[in-house]
């Protein structure tokens, strides 16, 4: 399997150069055992533990783009480890945003720790994010390394207001579609576009070629979410570990979902029962297939990725082995079950 393939190529020498920014953090009892939980190293009591915590997609689309883009994907891993150590701090404070008691099949940070140590574990692994990214400047040259530092502040800020909008749709009455791809395009597609844009910059230096690449990845974080907003409604809950239509349950403002709203007063009505029960996410699946909800998705996911295949392509020269893996890691992450 391709995402294997990556893993066994990147993800050793990933692992390595993020422990060693982790363990440069000064110590202090209990605090260690904090920084490394939310990464999968260690348990709750801080001995070593040995299943996944994530599939570091990220940070294997940004050493993936450095190499596709002509240059020693080597010289990236401090950006590469930069956004898999930022996008964990993103976690822990959405798990305190959004209640969320389970990560990875784990107990959240918060969860265990409570929220005021939760809160302060993500602020140091935020500063780690930054501490890796420094490290840029000994792969690559000043002027590259201080517009990757500019391409991860604004990206913070991009999540930040993604996240912002995401949870003022939960007490907002009316989101449009568009409102929805705006706050998409921060909480998620963000993070994304930046690790390829990065990478691209590291291995080329060419902020034209860097720019395609960021087109790229904006566009397939976008189509990422909405595939994972087919998959919370329809997918296979023994693939996706989650209950058959969850996002229906918690009343998520999917981008299917506000199709359907739109789209249907009776919907509208089933959503707005208190208590929503089994009955209700029945009838709410199948007003949203009488209406066409699930195609509508289909086709926008597809119109996204379409896009983000045109910026890659006008990014590409010629087809390496590593442009080959890119292109099949992108069709492999748009036909995903999971």
């Amino acid at each position: 399997m391709l995402v294997a393939e990556l893993a066994q190529r990147y993800l050793p020498p990933l692992d390595a150069f993020m422990r060693d920014v982790v363990e440069s953090a000064p110590t202090a009892p209990g605090f260690d055992t904090l920084l490394r939980y939310p990464f999968g190293w260690v348990d709750a009591n801080g001995q070593p533990y040995h299943h996944p915590t994530g599939k570091r997609i990220r940070p294997i689309l940004l050493l993936l783009c450095a190499e596709a883009a002509g240059g020693d994907w080597h010289s990236a891993l401090p950006a590469a480890a930069a956004v898999e150590i930022l996008h964990n701090f993103s976690l822990i404070h959405d798990d305190i945003q959004d209640d969320s008691e389970i990560r990875h099949n784990r107990p959240t940070v918060w969860k265990i720790w409570g929220r005021a140590n939760a809160i302060n574990a993500g602020d140091a692994i935020f500063a780690l994010a930054y501490s890796a990214l420094s490290r840029l400047n000994a792969t690559t040259s000043p002027e590259i390394a201080l517009a990757c530092w500019q391409i991860f502040n604004l990206t913070n800020l991009e999540l930040t207001r993604g996240q912002h909008l995401d949870m003022r749709f939960e007490s907002q009455a009316s989101v449009t579609t568009d409102a929805y791809i705006s706050m998409v395009s921060g909480k998620t597609a963000a993070l994304v576009s930046a690790s390829a844009q990065m990478g691209a910059l590291i291995a080329s230096g060419s902020t034209e070629k860097a720019a395609h690449f960021a087109r790229y990845g904006l566009n397939l974080g976008i189509a990422f979410q909405i595939h994972d907003d087919i998959l919370g409604i329809w997918g296979n809950p023994d693939v996706t570990g989650k209950s058959a239509a969850t996002d229906i349950l918690s009343r998520k403002k999917s981008l299917p979902v506000l199709y359907g709203l739109a789209q249907s007063p009776t919907l509208n009505a089933v959503y707005q029962r208190n208590p929503f029960q089994a009955a209700d996410v029945d009838e709410a699946v199948r007003l949203l297939d009488t209406i066409g909800a699930h195609e509508y998705t289909r086709q926008s996911e597809a119109a996204y990725f379409q896009q983000a295949l045109d910026a890659l392509h006008a990014a590409l020269n010629g087809r390496s082995q590593a442009a080959n893996d890119l292109l099949r890691l992108s069709d492999l992450l748009f036909e995903r079950s999971f």
